[in-house]
């Protein structure tokens, strides 16, 4: 494998403190994306790298010498930015530089953290994203004899990377950091279909049996020989052994608590991940206070919108029967429900052009999530490619038309699609302006904080006509605000799993059983949920600020353009450009 260039600090030093500021910065941060690129393979192509030379690397990210190479970088860059004069750049290389010290920084105090000693979950796991991509219907690409032979490579990295994993689970527990005993009995259930031996239900085969007409024989006889050797000799024994691992040692240790709060280390380990999710300094019990505002604020709207529909009884009520009436369930196929989706998508793209002065040019399509995954999706976007060979992709997942309810499908639409996740993660790749690092930037509350405020949308864009779909966006909203409140309280405030699920069944609705999901995901990614109203949140308040400074002057098109022109940042950067762009 070619690999990418090593820059030494000895060789960064010199690169910025002489000759043409500007330049050597840049060139500086082009090293930097290499190196992160070759430490983080697999999360630079999640983030819509195309780089054919990360397509044979699994990144063992949870072992100690990754660990110290990651301090070690962190440190390289960090005295590259000591020496370079941030006054004499521009606006945008500012950005990046400020940036690059709040990840750097917050990216290096990570690693005092025991997050490597709790590397599997059902939600959020490295387990899941191997599965993903060995299934042939993710992010490594499976066109050539070449792509099936990279992904032999990328196998045995995972198989080691299990190997470590074992080991650093064996190291929690003597140090009294384990994961609760529900999550890991899920992980099980998710583990047994891996080790299966038969292609016609072990996505694991799934290349196999989807091998391209172009590849010819004898190449097929062979690639079919050396693939199934793989699945059979290194991806089925690395799951097996986990899975025996957390079945007949592991299960025994777990814990009956939720949060991180009990875990030693645990506050200051969540405190972190809090700063990391969130890119802010807000502390847990500042964001449990926002959410329990923001909960009461949203019920008010509920209830306005009960009154106005003329539902009698109580809140708790009309949320139930929303939930469970008929008359929410019309579709009868597939195609049905994905015609409805492409029919919001028409009326949204007649009215974008009056918001934003900029759209993407990267392909949008909407398509229904593969069947073997779409029992656990949720609906979701996969970023398309800049060079246009891949569009952007809004997956609908469909179990059964008949049950698929409609208060919520515009306002996923506006979230995951346009003008969401597609607008804003496809004009920050289509930019040639923008460093790469900044081009891949998947800064969670900006990237999460925008699609919950593109939902908020919907009115000026002309949807929510309808009151239950103006509902089904209240109820998103109210998911993400319950999240605030259920997040922290689990890992900051010590609530138990039952706890958090009574708290988000009184505010969103059925019964606590239907929040196990939900609840069992924040127990799994402490602070990842948080993102999203934070986000949003900030976005808002930017634009009632803009509003306020500019009075009639004001352009909401030109603000959208402005919040998308620099890509996803830090919540703190972002108030700083925002600030510097009303002032200009």
């Amino acid at each position: 494998m070619r690999l990418f260039r090593i820059l030494t600090f000895v060789l960064i030093l010199p690169l910025v403190s002489r000759g043409d500021t500007t330049a050597e910065f840049r060139a500086m941060l082009d090293h930097y994306y290499d190196e992160y690129a070759t430490l983080f393979p697999v999360d630079a192509a999640i983030n819509g790298d195309q780089d054919p030379r990360l397509a044979r690397i699994w990144q063992d990210d949870i072992s100690a010498d990754h660990r110290a190479k990651v301090i070690a970088w962190c440190d390289r860059y960090l005295g590259a930015l000591a020496h370079t004069a941030r006054a004499e750049l521009g606006p945008s290389d500012r950005i990046s530089y400020d940036i690059l010290m709040w990840e750097l920084t917050t990216r290096r105090d990570g690693t005092r953290h025991f997050l490597h000693l709790l590397p599997v979950n059902q939600f959020e796991s490295p387990t899941l994203t191997f599965a993903q991509m060995a299934s042939g219907a993710y992010i490594h690409p499976f066109r050539t004899a070449a792509d099936y032979r990279d992904f032999l490579s990328v196998a045995a990295g995972y198989s080691t990377w299990v190997d470590t994993a074992i080991a650093n689970l064996r190291e929690g527990v003597r140090k009294g950091v384990v994961s609760p005993r529900v999550l890991m009995e899920r992980v099980l259930v998710q583990l047994d279909p891996l080790i299966v031996d038969d292609p016609a239900t072990n996505i694991l085969f799934g290349p196999l049996q989807n091998l391209p007409d172009t590849i010819a024989e004898p190449e097929r006889a062979r690639l079919q020989r050396e693939y199934g050797d793989a699945v059979r000799q290194v991806m089925i024994p690395a799951y097996r052994r986990l899975r025996d691992f957390i079945r007949d040692e592991y299960l025994s240790q777990a814990r009956e608590t939720a949060g991180w709060n009990v875990l030693p280390g645990g506050k200051e380990a969540y405190a972190w991940l809090v700063r990391w999710q969130t890119t802010t300094d807000l502390r847990p019990d500042e964001i449990h206070a926002i959410g329990l505002r923001e909960v009461a604020r949203i019920e008010g709207e509920m209830s306005a919108v009960q009154a106005k529909v003329g539902f009698h009884g109580t809140l708790t009520e009309f949320l139930n029967f929303v939930a469970t009436d008929s008359r929410f369930t019309p579709f009868k196929t597939d195609a049905e429900v994905l015609d409805a989706y492409r029919a919001i998508e028409g009326r949204v793209m007649k009215a974008v052009p009056r918001f934003f002065g900029r759209m993407p040019r990267t392909r949008f399509e909407i398509r229904e999530t593969e069947k073997f995954r779409a029992a656990s999706a949720s609906a979701e976007y996969i970023a398309g490619t800049a060079d246009g060979s891949r569009p952007g992709i809004f997956y609908v997942p469909i179990v059964d038309p008949t049950t698929f309810r409609t208060p919520r499908m515009e306002d996923l639409f506006l979230h995951e699609a346009i003008p969401g996740h597609h607008f804003q993660l496809s004009l920050a790749l289509e930019n040639p302006d923008l460093p790469r690092f900044r081009r891949f930037e998947s800064s969670n509350a900006f990237v999460e904080g925008w699609a919950l405020y593109s939902e908020s949308l919907g009115a000026e864009l002309g949807l929510y006509s309808d009151p239950y779909q103006y509902l089904g966006m209240l109820l998103g909203d109210m998911h993400r605000a319950v999240r605030l409140v259920v997040d922290t309280g689990i890992h900051s405030l010590g609530w138990s799993r039952q706890q958090a699920l009574a708290y988000g069944a009184a505010h969103e609705g059925g019964s606590p059983e239907t929040q196990a999901a939900e609840v069992e995901r924040y127990m799994a990614w402490p602070g990842q949920a948080l993102g999203y109203k934070i986000g949003q949140i900030r976005i808002r308040d930017l634009r009632d600020r803009a509003q306020r400074a500019q009075g009639a002057a004001f352009n909401l098109a030109a603000f959208h353009d402005e919040i998308l022109r620099e890509g996803a940042m830090p919540l703190a950067v972002l108030d700083a450009h925002m600030t510097d762009w009303l002032r200009r």
